[in-house]
């Protein structure tokens, strides 16, 4: 009985190597998106491929509205269809056909706007890193990751907030110490000038001398005037309001005005009466950090060094 051979198809050496060359480049066939005038090319993969050219020769039409599109595209239709109606919509690009096109990640041309709790750390994940690392391997355990992360209620700075500086007022900026409450421009804010609402605040008070200088203030008076929290007034004036609270000049500025959107609306008034300074003067850097976290180490190093 002849037994039958049954050939095998086979791919030669030489082919395979073909296929896989063919593999590393990206191939476009005829695209004509917007100003494209039926454009065909390969690309090569793992490498830097730059597109030059003058305003409108097809740089964008070729890179987002045709590449990036298409692999968009493709990368949503992968999605369940629950989920696909959450995604972005792409059309399909004109084009012929596209091969061996990886998934795109697009970058915005435009730089990262400016913002104090953003680091290169923060802008790469790399941060998040270090406070998994810290948090698995420092010693003394003291806590999660969220405990190395000054954007966070339980590892920032509770004096700058995670920031890394404070404003200080620089009283002598705001307050002319030769001058009386009845003189004009004894407190230079807006709503402090005299007669403006919060002036009335400590001319109505009661507790000071209209017409004498600040300077000759008493220590009580001048501890009243300058840091006294909120109080009520035990026998007010009668010009004064009923429900309204006397509080310090000092911590009336940093309630109200520096830690609040008013302040926003007063910049460069702001800036004048204003300084930043570090958060830790005596340890000479911005640190951004509570105590807790930065007593964390990993040999001789602490949380702190890695920002």
């Amino acid at each position: 009985m002849d037994s039958t051979r049954i050939q095998m198809p086979f791919m030669s050496e030489r082919n395979r190597k073909m296929e896989n060359n063919e593999q590393d480049f990206i191939n476009i066939i005829n695209a004509t998106e917007n100003n494209l005038k039926h454009v065909s090319l390969k690309i090569p993969k793992k490498q830097i491929t730059v597109f030059t050219g003058v305003s409108g020769s097809g740089k964008s039409s070729l890179c987002l509205d045709t590449i990036a599109a298409e692999s968009r595209r493709e990368l949503n239709v992968t999605f369940p269809s629950f989920v696909q109606q959450f995604l972005p919509k792409y059309g399909r690009p004109e084009v012929d056909r596209m091969e061996n096109l990886p998934v795109t990640i697009v970058i915005d041309q435009k730089k990262p706007a400016a913002n104090s709790r953003s680091t290169v750390g923060t802008y790469t994940d790399i941060y998040a890193l270090l406070r998994l690392l810290f948090s698995r391997v420092g010693k003394p355990f003291v806590g999660y990751s969220d405990s190395f992360s000054f954007n966070h209620p339980s590892g920032k700075c509770e004096r700058c907030e995670g920031l890394g500086v404070v404003t200080e007022l620089d009283i002598h900026k705001l307050v002319d110490f030769d001058k009386c409450l009845n003189d004009e421009g004894v407190i230079k804010w807006p709503a402090f000038t005299t007669g403006a609402w919060r002036w009335k605040r400590y001319a109505y008070s009661g507790l000071f001398d209209l017409n004498k200088k600040i300077k000759d203030y008493s220590k009580e008076e001048m501890d009243l005037f300058l840091y006294s929290p909120q109080i009520r007034l035990k026998n007010p004036p009668t010009n004064w309001p009923k429900t309204a609270k006397y509080e310090g000049i000092y911590p009336r500025m940093y309630r109200s005005i520096i830690r609040s959107k008013e302040g926003q609306l007063h910049k460069k008034e702001l800036i004048r009466v204003c300084i930043a300074v570090s958060s830790h003067p005596k340890k000479g850097s911005f640190i951004r950090k509570n105590w807790i976290g930065l007593s964390a180490h990993l040999h001789v190093r602490s949380a702190m060094e890695p920002d």
